[in-house]
């Protein structure tokens, strides 16, 4: 089961996170603690690339390659401290996990990002699972379309 690690305090998050380094037999850098307290300071999804350049521009001093950023959004990603969103041949984008449920709406054009919650969608969910025979634990909505600032360059 998924652990729930909505609205953790940055402390508790960094604290997950080393206990993660070193049950991976990995060593905690600067480097990877100013990759998770960027991403924390920073709640808008990120893609590797973006991010590497927010980590440099706050920590012009720390020696950081993209690589490490990479390799840290995985180790992450792999134990539930971020998500991500496939954008196809954009990539993914990353977000930190410690924010409330939420849902997404993604522009197929630009790659925009909106976050929304509706109750309405979530009691469907859960009855729909319930009809079905199924107790749900999880669940992840993205929707596609095209955004509005897409919409009118067309």
């Amino acid at each position: 089961m998924k652990k729930n690690f909505e609205e953790m305090s940055y402390d508790e998050l960094l604290a997950e996170f080393k206990n993660i380094i070193k049950a991976n037999k990995l060593k905690f850098t600067s480097q990877r603690e100013a990759i998770l307290q960027t991403l924390y300071d920073n709640p808008q999804h990120f893609t590797s690339e973006n991010l590497y350049l927010l980590v440099k521009q706050k920590h012009p001093d720390l020696n950081i390659g993209i690589a490490t950023v990479y390799r840290t959004l995985a180790l992450l990603e792999e134990n539930g401290l971020v998500s991500s969103i496939s954008l196809g041949i954009q990539g993914k984008k990353f977000e930190i996990a410690n924010k409330p449920h939420h849902d997404h709406l993604i522009c197929e054009k630009c790659g925009k990002i909106v976050e929304f919650e509706n109750e309405m969608i979530e009691k469907l969910q859960h009855a729909i699972a319930k009809e079905n025979g199924f107790e749900l634990t999880d669940h992840l909505m993205q929707l596609y379309g095209i955004c509005s600032e897409c919409q009118s360059i067309n």
